[in-house]
């Protein structure tokens, strides 16, 4: 019951597309309704209206930013506190910071809820306009201590509310180790996420196990270039592309896996991680941004550093050959995403939640 009766006005992305801060709007939305909390979204991604406008570069921000603004307006209007999921760069800019000034002239407390993982380099550039922003609200909360060190460097405090899993849909399929040798990435085909290191750790994988197949999901620009790569290493026939897929299709593809692979190249707390524990699966990282805040190498995950495909395929080969060490970080992965659960989460953020209503 902490948050029955207040008016939350959750701004954040929606799916489509389903990525890591979506997905969280999304599922927060849920949570917080089913807390009895009264949710007023807006959605910084909705649609183009007209669907011509989003073809039309210049107009197509005054299409998307006009609506936006209205909503904003009103949606302040009506909640006890705004809730603003921000990220880096130009999305801080276009909707973070409105939000937080229309907030501002409508009287409504504001918590900023910060995710980005590339938060360093954007606060080098931009530190003067966050932290001016950052004076007119009500508290900065991000999901990790990673993030928590990088502001605290540029002279802004921040509490950690971790990110939520819905250990309901993401679960084990059951105690056996790895058999099958199916590995799974789930990032978006973009340059950030280096997906080319996992096909090519694959490869590795693979002339040590035959019968091995890789499934990445996830969709975005590099996608020809990806399965350009895969047509040149031979390896057509057991590497698959599913594209994006919905909450229901991920979960079950976890538990068809043995193990996840993050090749990124800069991170913050990706959902991704956490769901493949939940499910079962041990993870093979990179150890970049704040990947080594959320496990421990060789206790709840295996850590290897970025663009070196050659570790990460040594990595995976230690788990596939390893049955005890498969099943000593599938266990202590379990164990960990209890912490993420909404019912540890809830009452850190309604904490925050009432404590900026109060300051008001």
């Amino acid at each position: 019951m902490a948050f029955a009766g207040i008016r939350v006005g959750l701004v954040g992305p929606l799916p489509p597309p389903a990525g890591g801060m979506a997905n969280q709007t999304r599922q927060l939305a849920e949570l917080l309704r089913s807390a009895q909390a009264q949710v007023i979204l807006v959605q910084t991604n909705a649609p183009y209206r007209p669907l011509w406008a989003g073809r039309v570069p210049g107009l197509r921000a005054v299409f998307r930013l006009l609506p936006y603004v209205v909503a904003l307006w009103r949606a302040a209007g009506r909640s006890d506190v705004l809730h603003i999921m921000a990220n880096s760069g130009w999305s801080w800019h276009l909707f973070a910071a409105p939000a937080i000034w229309i907030a501002r002239l409508r009287g409504t407390p504001v918590v900023v809820n910060y995710r980005g993982g590339e938060a360093a380099q954007f606060l080098q550039g931009a530190q003067g306009a966050v932290r001016k922003s950052m004076a007119a609200t009500a508290g900065l909360l991000v999901p990790s201590a990673f993030l928590q060190e990088v502001f605290a460097r540029f002279g802004m405090q921040a509490a950690i509310v971790p990110n939520i899993i819905d250990l309901a849909r993401f679960h084990p399929r059951g105690g056996k180790a790895a058999q099958s040798a199916h590995l799974v990435v789930a990032r978006n085909l973009e340059p950030l996420y280096d997906n080319s290191t996992a096909i090519r750790a694959f490869q590795a994988v693979r002339a040590q196990w035959p019968h091995a197949r890789l499934t990445i999901a996830g969709s975005g620009p590099q996608e020809t270039a990806l399965r350009q790569l895969v047509d040149d290493l031979g390896l057509q026939a057991c590497v698959h592309f599913t594209g994006r897929l919905d909450r229901d299709a991920m979960a079950a593809l976890y538990r068809d896996a043995d193990i996840m692979l993050n090749p990124s190249l800069a991170d913050n707390m990706p959902n991704s991680v956490l769901e493949s524990m939940a499910s079962g699966v041990p993870v093979v990282s990179t150890d970049v941004g704040g990947v080594p805040y959320m496990v421990q190498d060789g206790v709840t995950a295996l850590l290897v550093p970025p663009a070196k495909p050659e570790a990460m395929a040594a990595a995976c080969l230690r788990l596939l050959d390893d049955a005890g060490l498969w099943t000593r970080l599938q266990q202590a992965g379990l164990a960990e995403v209890q912490r993420y659960t909404w019912g540890q989460v809830a009452p850190l953020l309604a904490g925050h939640y009432r404590q900026a209503i109060q300051a008001k």
